[in-house]
This record gives C-alpha cells, structure tokens and sequence, in this order.
C-alpha cells in the first residue's frame, strides 16, 4: 500500500497547474497578467510547470499606470527575457490621451482606476477571451466573493451575485463573444502559502520585498516612498527608515512597512506574527471606502 501524502504546497500547486491547463483547453486567446509583483512571478512559475518544455500557451501582459516600482519592471523585463516568453506592456498614460481622461488629483493620486481603460482597451485589441491574475481570496473581502473562473460581461463589468458554481474542481469557461473571463489560478493560496511556495522552489524576486533603506513620508500610520508621483507638501514629515513591501502596487497608493527581513525566513516569521492583513495594512486605494475594491472589479478590474 502506497502512503505517499502531497504535502500541502503539492496539493495547491497541483490545483493551479490544473486550473492553467483548463485555460490552456477551454480558451482561445488566453494572457497572463505580469507585473513584477510577487504573485505574478509565482504564476510565471507555475505556468512554467504546466507547460514546459513547450512554450507557454499565452503571452504576458503588463498594464503599466506609469507609477510603478523601478525594481518591479527592471525585474519583469529580465525575467520575460530570460524565460523566452513574449512580453506585451500597454501603458495607462496613452489611454490618458487618446481617451482625454482626467488625471486624479491630489496627494496621493492613483492612476489605478484608470488601468481598468487600458486593460479593457488591451483585451478588445488583441481578443483575449480569458486573462489570468493573480489574486488571493485572503487579500481582501471582494477578492473573496469571486470564482477561480470570474466571468465579466461584454463591458468588462463583474456582478458578484451572477457567479457559476465550482464543484469538484470542475471549471465552466464557457462565454458569449464580447465575455472575458479573469481566471485566478492561486485564489486559494494565503501569503504565508505564496512565501513558503517561494522558499521551497528557491524562487528569485525583486529586491523590494526585502529590508532596504527607503526614504519616507510618514501619513495617517503608514510609509509611503517619496516619489514624482506624489505630493511633498510643507510639514510632511519625512525620513530614512529600514523597509520591505508586502504588495507591490503604485508608489501613490503602496505602503512599505518597517522591516529587518532581509532574508525569506525572516518575512515568514513576520507573515506569521503579524495581525494585519497584507492589504489592509499596505494599500492606501483599499482605505477610499469599505466597497473601494468591489466597486473597481465591477467596473472591470482586475
């Protein structure tokens, strides 16, 4: 008798390489949404899985607002090259023109609700009829609500009351034209899962999530990094402090915390101490309202 048991990182990798196959049988005109971030280069990593030797069976696809980490697209840039797999950006900036949209004001201003245009923009020029993303049902309550197959209307729109049932890992792709469907391969991985996964397959990431020094404006309890993109107003109070991100969105809207974890061992025994969750303590766009992240993905974020 075989008592061989899949350790428990076996048994969701196992489940996120299914679900890429399925995308890979059912859809037409798949893409992997990159951006650099950690979670998207464990995706990378499983996709490689799924895959390999062949080449993978959709391209990258990067929507850049314009504000993002140097470190995060210096290190999406080498790892598509290294990996031999096409890369496609498309920049928010440019929607900003041709559609006249408004820039957002203020100290802080994110250009993440805009990145909805381009990507909505991205998908009808090359007919992706399915993107895949990597969200985690633990990050926030709206992530939460939503199916590993999340479909959206012909207007990119989500309604999180019209979801198809999932049983038994059984996946329902099937869409009218004008539907995409956003596909969420580790919706049932934690961050303390996605950080032992990345100890275990020794996998490289930017330098952000690790201690550094970074200079800061010290706001309402978090540290955000000085930058361009964000307002220096008198009385700010700014300094030099030791920090690592945990997410890894904008600079307008992502706040380092306080870290020495210079090391993955380190950052899982602060995953494991700590009392908050990754975005409720990082990100500034979640904290507009308590339906601020729902409202995006019905209006077809990602």
């Amino acid at each position: 008798m075989n008592n061989y048991r899949l350790d428990y990182l076996d048994q969701l990798e196992s489940e996120s390489i299914h679900i890429f196959r399925e995308v890979a049988a059912q859809f037409e005109k798949p893409a992997l949404l990159f951006s650099g971030g950690k979670d998207s280069i464990v995706l990378v990593h499983l996709a490689l899985k799924a895959f390999r030797p062949g080449k993978l069976p959709f391209p990258l696809v990067h929507i850049d607002t314009g504000h993002n980490f140097e470190e995060a697209l210096n290190f999406r840039d080498a790892l598509a090259e290294k990996i031999g797999e096409k890369l496609i950006v498309r920049k928010v900036e440019d929607t900003i023109q041709q559609r006249a949209l408004t820039e957002p004001k203020g100290k802080f201003a994110s250009r993440n609700a805009l990145q909805t245009f381009t990507l909505l923009d991205t998908i009808e020029e090359f007919e992706f009829d399915a993107c895949i993303g990597g969200a985690r049902r633990d990050e926030e309550k709206a992530r939460a609500k939503e199916r590993i197959f999340s479909v959206r209307d012909e207007f990119g729109q989500w309604d999180p009351k019209l979801q198809r049932p999932e049983l038994w890992n059984i996946y329902n792709g099937k869409i009218h034209k004008g539907e995409n469907v956003r596909v969420f391969p580790i919706s049932n991985w934690t961050e303390l899962d996605i950080w032992n996964y990345i100890r275990r397959e020794k996998i490289e990431l930017p330098s952000i999530y690790f201690s550094h020094e970074r200079e800061v404006l010290e706001h309402e309890g978090q540290l955000v990094a000085t930058s361009n993109f964000i307002q220096i107003e008198p009385g700010d109070k700014i300094s030099v402090k030791r920090v690592r991100y945990r997410t890894v969105g904008d600079m307008t809207c992502t706040a380092a915390v306080e870290s020495n974890a210079s090391q993955v061992e380190d950052i899982i025994h602060e995953i494991i101490t700590t009392k908050t969750s990754e975005r409720g303590e990082t990100r500034i766009d979640d904290k507009v309202s308590e339906a601020a992240m729902e409202d995006r993905k019905k209006n077809g974020y990602f």
